[in-house]
C-alpha cells in the first residue's frame, strides 16, 4: 500500500458550482482547486480540462474544469465525512449543532439545540433563515493517484445529508479504507405548476473495500 498517511494536508479541493461575476453558477463536471501546479497538472491529465491561474486571493489560485462529472475516490473510513449544522448572520456563525445538541459555543456545547427531528422541517427553517442548513465535508484521496494527496469537498446539499447514515454504515461495514465514487448526479423533474427543475446533487457510493480494489486492478 502507498506510504502516505491520511493525516496530510488536503493538496487540493473539489466544487461542485463557482462564482461569475459575483453570481453562483451550477456545474455539470468537477472543478477542481489547488495551489500546487503538479497536483493542477495531475488532475488536468486524469479528469481532462486545463489548469488556469485565477486573481483569486485563496491559496488554491490554479483552478481544473474537469470534464468529468464521477470520480473514483478512496475513504479512509467513516470519519473521512463530517457533517453538522450551521446557521450565519454575514460572516457570523449564530447556531452551530449537529441536529439534535449544541457544538459550540462551549458554554452551550451539549445542551438540547431545538432543531425539529424531521429533515423536512430542518429544510423549511433552513430557508426561512430560522435554522442551520447542513455543513458537510468529505476528505479522500483519488483512486487513480493514491499518493496525489489528500483532496476535500464541502458541501451543504441536503440531498447528500439524507444519505449520510448510509454511506457511515456502509463504511462502518467496510472497516477500513474503502473505494467510493464521488459523483454529480443530473436530477430532473415537473413541478405541480408545469415548471422543469434541473439540478445536480453531489452523491457518494461506497463500492468496496480498498483492499479488494487494490487486488482487483487495474479495474477497481
Amino acid at each position: 500500500m502507498p506510504k502516505n498517511s491520511f493525516s496530510d494536508d488536503t493538496v487540493g479541493r473539489f466544487h461542485a458550482g463557482r462564482l461569475v461575476n459575483g453570481l453562483p453558477e451550477q456545474l455539470s463536471e468537477w472543478r477542481v482547486t489547488t495551489g500546487d501546479p503538479e497536483v493542477a497538472a495531475a488532475i488536468a491529465q486524469l479528469m481532462g480540462g486545463q489548469p488556469e491561474e485565477t486573481d483569486s486571493t485563496s491559496e488554491n489560485f490554479i483552478e481544473v474544469l474537469t470534464a468529468q462529472s464521477k470520480v473514483k475516490i478512496v475513504l479512509s473510513g467513516a470519519d473521512a465525512v463530517t457533517s453538522d449544522m450551521k446557521l450565519w448572520n454575514a460572516s457570523n456563525l449564530i447556531h452551530h449543532c449537529d441536529g439534535v445538541e449544541y457544538l459550540s459555543p462551549d458554554e452551550d456545547r451539549g445542551k438540547a439545540c431545538g432543531c425539529p427531528a424531521l429533515m423536512e422541517d430542518r429544510k423549511a427553517a433552513a430557508k426561512s433563515k430560522r435554522g442551520p442548513a447542513p455543513s458537510i465535508a468529505v476528505t479522500f484521496r483519488l483512486a487513480e493517484d493514491y499518493d496525489l494527496g489528500l483532496f476535500r469537498f464541502q458541501t451543504g446539499s441536503w440531498k447528500l445529508a439524507e444519505t449520510l447514515h448510509e454511506i457511515g454504515n456502509a463504511l462502518d461495514r467496510i472497516g477500513g479504507e474503502a473505494l467510493a465514487e464521488l459523483s454529480l448526479e443530473l436530477v430532473e423533474y415537473t413541478t405541480k405548476k408545469g415548471r422543469d427543475v434541473s439540478y445536480r446533487k453531489p452523491v457518494i457510493r461506497v463500492l468496496k473495500s480498498w483492499n479488494d480494489a487494490v487486488s482487483d486492478a487495474p479495474t477497481f
